[in-house]
């Protein structure tokens, strides 16, 4: 299958770039070079972790209309829609700013895809910025949207657009609701998220930083596992909604003992206030995705906190023509998430 992947240099979009190349997929990349600290350094990634050629990568951003060209060069056949302002923090910094990529770029993305006879359409949103708190069990697909933050307000927002076209006929449209991904990424600088914060932190000696108390609970979710999700929702024929979410909640203090077990650390971390907009307590119920996509979370939290760690002490190994690419230790990361 041709598919174009939006936001293809971030954590999420360099994994599955390289997972579907070594499905036999040809792939494109569309990606405006923000998506990390090192991202000028992400394309010569793409091109070292990918078997055989580099895709190609297109410079752009989502929300400019412009972007036509890239689907008239391309002409893809499916579209995943990764591309996004995905902090929380930063959204109510800068909530206009959030709601231009996240929910006009995601207009404007659909709007190509149909003007090009995109026949399949996945948009990865988030679970527990657009469900809000879920402090009596875990949240289904069918729970209604409570976002505490603009940036699960945008994302609710561009979920809108997307089931609207869906529904329409226009197009087949797949949408899954993250919970916080986490795992190896190409560069220790560019994985997202408290896990690897945290190694980071401890690994250059540091007390890593929790906001709150640390008994707030997130739902992490392997990065292997969601390029699955995201490999199995390019097969799918008719259009749904779907968590991807390990199925077990984690308070940010049991996040930390496993990291700190991975790492050796043996210090204490230091607490500071909350941040606004961040959740108390996000579960996800996952069933649906399991009955329905046929997908559930294989790798175990303990493991992949290890191999994310791991990679954050090793360089990442070059992969021979044809072969997929890995670490020293194994395992694989990519895309910013908020819970």
């Amino acid at each position: 299958m041709n598919v174009l992947i939006t936001g293809g240099l971030g954590f999420i979009g360099l994994a599955l770039t390289r997972a579907l190349l070594a499905g036999g997929h040809r792939v494109s990349v569309l990606d405006d070079g923000s998506t990390a600290p090192g991202a000028h350094d992400q394309a010569a990634d793409a091109a070292r972790l990918t078997p055989g050629p580099a895709p190609p990568c297109f410079r752009g951003d989502v929300a400019d209309p412009g972007i036509g060209t890239v689907f008239d060069a391309v002409r893809p056949e499916a579209v995943i829609h990764l591309a996004a302002r995905a902090s929380v923090v930063e959204s109510l910094r800068e909530p206009l700013a959030c709601t231009r990529v996240n929910v006009c770029g995601t207009v404007n993305v659909l709007q190509h895809s149909l003007a090009c006879g995109v026949r399949r359409f996945v948009f990865a949103s988030t679970g527990g910025a657009l469900y809000g708190e879920s402090p009596f069990g875990p949240m289904s697909e069918t729970a209604p949207a409570a976002p505490v933050s603009p940036y699960g307000a945008s994302k609710a927002a561009a979920e809108a657009y997307v089931g609207a076209m869906s529904r329409s006929g226009a197009i087949r449209c797949t949408v899954l609701r993250l919970g916080n991904v986490y795992g190896p990424a190409p560069a220790a600088a560019a994985a997202p998220g408290v896990v690897a914060a945290f190694a980071r932190a401890m690994l250059a000696g540091r007390r890593p930083v929790i906001y709150g108390d640390g008994l707030a609970e997130r739902d992490f979710v392997h990065i292997d596992d969601v390029v699955e999700a995201h490999r199995l929702a390019l097969g799918m024929t008719g259009d749904d909604v779907f968590n991807i979410a390990s199925g077990r909640a984690r308070t940010v203090r049991e996040v930390f003992d496993a990291v700190a077990a991975a790492a050796g650390y043996e210090g204490e971390p230091e607490f500071a206030p909350p941040r606004p907009g961040e959740l108390r307590i996000s579960r996800l119920d996952v069933g649906w995705a399991r009955r329905e996509l046929g997908w559930r979370a294989r790798v175990p939290f303990a493991r992949g906190v290890a191999r994310t760690v791991a990679s954050m002490r090793a360089p990442v190994e070059v992969a021979a023509p044809g072969e997929p690419a890995g670490i020293a230790d194994p395992g694989r990361g990519l895309h910013g998430n908020a819970p």
